[in-house]
């Protein structure tokens, strides 16, 4: 979660929300702090990969299950281009595109020859990440040019602007679910997970909420709606011409980073779902000497590259939003069903976690929530084909 997303989405949603942008990732925050209660119980009571893929099918049914996979695959998919454009629009912002794809052509590889991203790994591009922002965030508040009056609410936070910041802001919160969809991988998942996902999120709210502050303090929400590399803006603006090169390259690391991990989810989910035959079968072939499911890497690092040449990181976030609110949804559903013996939560957090789900998710700009839900449409049209096709079989 403390990756590319502070990097990327604090921008699209002051554009949305203008001064009212705290107020939406303080929403996004409630939203996602249900989302993880409800995923922490339903990980515990599974502890199984695959997360709400899993938890849909056995809670509500093999539909939901299918289409919370579906979600994922299409939400995570589209997240891997807006990281990717981050990378371009940090490291060259005049051919972020051609870098873009530069980026996912070499991760896919990297992926392709069997070679993830370690422990070690991730725990250094965390700290290298901190450390950045800690510069800005101290840059912004010991400026000559912050000023407390950005942080006023004006007349342009409207309430719908209000919701549609906090769906944006939800993409840089997605990242909860990985502790989750390890579950077969931790120890004593029923204590651990539980634990581990609302400790995260709380650690992630904290961080973002800083560095929100600082950027408007010198920036102000109209400069960070304008910004299309928002926190190396925050340090030119306040004065610190030195600190721009290190916040680019502490962006791309951060976004790397996250690409990696997310093509690697992506291609594991489409090789759950191929061997299920809720996609194309031979997706599930596993390559004999690099043992990773070669066929799903190259086909998910493709539609990547070409939204990452086509889409803008906007119209990215806005639609892997739409997808992840989708999948989550289903989540908090599914806790619904859990019994009090079975570790249900707070009726409560899943009620309001389903409801913000569904009401950030239709907030999202237009084009976000059309093609979003064209290609949900899509996905569930295809498994009533496949039903069709496989009862006719029988």
């Amino acid at each position: 979660m403390i990756g590319a997303g502070i990097f990327a989405a604090l921008a699209p949603a002051a554009g949305a929300a203008g001064s009212g942008l705290l107020l939406g990732l303080a929403l996004a925050a409630v939203v996602a702090y249900c989302n993880a209660m409800s995923s922490a119980r339903l990980a515990a009571r599974y502890p199984a990969s695959g997360g709400t893929y899993v938890y849909g099918r056995e809670r509500l049914g093999e539909f939901w299950g299918y289409l919370a996979g579906w979600a994922f695959v299409v939400g995570k998919t589209a997240s891997c281009a807006a990281m990717a454009l981050t990378v371009g629009s940090y490291v060259w912002p005049g051919q972020a595109h051609a870098v873009a794809v530069a980026a996912v052509v070499a991760l896919t590889a990297v992926n392709y020859a069997g070679v993830q991203k370690s422990a070690w790994l991730t725990r250094v591009i965390v700290a290298v990440v901190l450390a950045v922002l800690a510069a800005v965030v101290v840059a912004a508040v010991t400026s000559g040019d912050a000023d407390a009056a950005r942080l006023g609410i004006g007349d342009d936070a409207t309430f719908g602007g209000v919701l549609q910041a906090a769906g944006l802001l939800f993409f840089a919160f997605a990242g909860y679910a990985r502790i989750a969809t390890l579950g077969e991988e931790v120890r004593d998942p029923a204590r651990t997970i539980p634990r581990a996902i609302p400790l995260a999120l709380g650690i992630t709210l904290v961080v973002y909420a800083t560095v929100a502050v600082a950027v408007l303090l010198v920036l102000g929400p109209r400069g960070l709606a304008d910004a299309t590399a928002p926190l190396s803006d925050a340090a030119w603006a306040a004065g610190a011409d030195w600190l721009a090169p290190v916040v680019r390259v502490g962006a791309a690391v951060a976004a790397l980073g996250s690409l990696l991990a997310l093509i690697l989810g992506v291609s594991r989910t489409t090789l759950a779902m191929a061997r299920d035959h809720h996609l194309p079968h031979a997706l599930a072939a596993v390559h004999p000497k690099f043992q990773v499911p070669h066929r799903a890497e190259l086909v998910v690092g493709a539609v990547v590259a070409v939204l990452a040449a086509t889409a803008d990181v906007r119209g990215a976030i806005g639609f892997s939003s739409f997808g992840v609110l989708a999948y989550y949804a289903i989540a908090n559903a599914s806790a619904w069903t859990l019994a009090p013996d079975e570790g249900r939560p707070a009726r409560i957090i899943p009620v309001v976690g389903l409801a913000g789900c569904l009401v950030l998710a239709f907030a999202l700009p237009a084009s976000s929530v059309i093609s979003g839900a064209a290609v949900l449409a899509a996905g569930a049209a295809a498994y009533a084909v496949r039903r069709a096709v496989t009862a006719r079989r029988a």
